[in-house]
């Protein structure tokens, strides 16, 4: 075993809803050995507060989070990431930043819960509903032997853990 802690990036486009909820699940359900953080190429500026409802919802933390630019994490003295994870269709189809330590990627695509249209109700569903998915990934990848395993072969399990329930990946396109 290692004690390596690994940086996680969670990107997706206004970065307040997706990559918040799997920033908050990861840093909670990763046991200590990951340090997870979230941008966005456009970021909205503010956390959508129904992401930060169903946070508090499932018993994770919902506070000290912010919509920041992906750029923030590209500067020096920024962490090195180990990992980078794109939680929306439109952030895997755009040209990323160059990442310090050239990070491993993945394409996790998840509905945006944020573009529903609907009553209080369907709203809060459509966050459940996101926020259980990304769970089920985040799940996933703190199980894998990230410290035995090697690089060719952790790249296709992120691929099939980013194809599971729920994904909005075109099978075939990869990060």
């Amino acid at each position: 075993m290692t004690d390596k802690t690994y940086n996680v990036l969670f990107l997706c486009t206004g970065n307040s809803a997706r990559s918040i909820l799997a920033e908050s699940i990861l840093n909670n359900e990763g046991g200590g050995r990951f340090r997870a953080f979230s941008a966005g190429s456009q970021p909205k500026g503010e956390v959508n507060p129904h992401a930060l409802n169903e946070l508090e919802a499932l018993g994770y933390s919902a506070t000290g989070f912010s919509s920041k630019n992906w750029d923030v994490f590209a500067q020096p003295g920024a962490p090195e990431m180990d990992f980078i994870f794109t939680v929306c269709d439109n952030a895997h189809g755009e040209a990323c930043p160059v990442w310090i330590g050239h990070p491993t990627t993945a394409h996790w695509g998840v509905e945006d819960p944020a573009a529903v249209v609907g009553s209080e109700v369907e709203i809060q569903r459509a966050f459940a509903t996101a926020a259980r998915f990304l769970k089920n990934r985040i799940t996933a990848f703190v199980s894998l032997p990230l410290a035995s395993i090697d690089r060719l072969a952790l790249e296709t399990k992120l691929r099939q853990i980013g194809a599971m329930e729920g994904s909005t990946a075109i099978q075939g396109k990869s990060a």
